[in-house]
């Protein structure tokens, strides 16, 4: 449209009309009918697309840059590829609709409905997405890195490979949700509900997910280096060979966890319950477990070298075949009431510390 001649088409009833590659720059069309239209390559840049209705229309590779679609419906139409930057989509229906290698990049999409929507490989790169609703969508290898997903409805969401560095999900909801292989490095997933999610050989260094709940949630391989897990509930997580180097696990719940094989070397589990945890072959080197709730935790062969266990409770707990634990650091334990040990070492802290092996609360 040319600036001078441009016309005021609110409202307009376009619907399934045929304008590929169409000029609608800056154009006013709130509340207009495009439903079942064919605008591929239509150019919508700077447009006020308010309410407008876009349900089952094919949008690829469209210009919608900073354009305004707040409260459009877009159920099933095809945007791939399209051009969405800066746009402002807040509380656009967009359920079922594919967004394939579309860019979002800074979008407003604050409290819009993405459910069962397809955003395979689209740019989501710090669009603020606080609030918005992704049921089942589809997010495989999206980038949203540093996006706002706070508050968010991922519940099933596919996120696998996604890239959600430095991306705000403090209180959102990702339960069941496929993180596999998803890079979280740094993102913050304060009190986030993450249980059942499956986030094998997610990277997590350095995330900060205190009080969040991962209760069942699958971390085989997952790395938590350096990761702030504080007061986090990761009752029986699955944590084989996850790499939990320095990590922060602070008065997090273990119960029951599997931890078999993992790398905890440094990480600091003061006060943490690990109430009939499975530990076998994992690396508790350097490990703060002052205070910490072993009880009948399996914790064959495990090394021990140089772990703090001050104040441990180990009543029930398997440490046969355990490597590089030594008497001075069992001899500060609260309890090892029916423990299991290695003959040698049990003979010997039954003779210098015999109420260590009494029964307690």
């Amino acid at each position: 449209m040319d600036g001078k001649e441009r016309k005021d088409p609110r409202e307009a009833n376009l619907q399934e009309i045929k304008l590929e590659g169409a000029e609608f720059v800056e154009a006013n069309l709130e509340k207009a009918n495009f439903i079942g239209a064919n605008l591929k390559g239509a150019n919508f840049k700077g447009a006020n697309l308010e309410k407008a209705k876009f349900q089952g229309a094919d949008l690829q590779g469209a210009n919608f840059e900073k354009a305004n679609l707040q409260g459009a419906k877009l159920q099933t139409a095809i945007l791939c590829r399209a051009d969405l930057i800066e746009a402002n989509l807040q509380e656009a229906n967009l359920q079922r609709t594919d967004f394939i290698e579309a860019n979002l990049e800074r979008a407003n999409l604050q409290e819009a409905s993405f459910n069962g929507a397809d955003l395979q490989e689209a740019n989501l790169q710090e669009a603020n997405l606080q609030g918005t609703d992704f049921i089942e969508a589809n997010l495989e290898k999206a980038n949203l890195q540093g996006a706002n997903l706070k508050e968010t409805n991922l519940k099933r969401a596919d996120l696998e490979k996604a890239n959600l560095q430095e991306a705000d999900l403090q209180g959102a909801d990702l339960e069941e949700a496929n993180l596999q292989g998803a890079t979280l490095q740094g993102a913050n997933l304060q009190e986030a509900n993450l249980q059942r999610t499956d986030l094998r050989k997610a990277n997590l260094k350095g995330a900060n997910l205190g009080k969040a709940n991962l209760e069942k949630a699958k971390l085989k391989g997952a790395s938590l280096r350096e990761a702030k897990c504080e007061g986090a509930n990761l009752e029986e997580a699955k944590l084989k060979e996850a790499k939990l180097m320095k990590a922060n696990l602070i008065k997090a719940k273990l119960i029951r966890a599997k931890l078999q094989r993992a790398n905890l070397q440094g990480a600091n589990l003061q006060e943490a319950n690990l109430i009939k945890a499975k530990l076998e072959d994992a690396n508790l080197q350097r490990a703060k477990l002052n205070g910490a709730n072993l009880n009948g935790a399996d914790l064959q062969r495990v090394n021990f070298r140089k772990a703090n266990l001050k104040g441990a409770k180990l009543k029930e707990a398997n440490l046969e075949g355990a490597q590089h634990l030594l008497i001075d650091q069992l001899s500060n334990v609260k309890t090892l009431y029916n423990a299991k040990l290695d003959e040698k070492l049990l003979i010997r802290l039954k003779e210098k510390y015999p109420a260590l092996f009494e029964a307690s609360d």
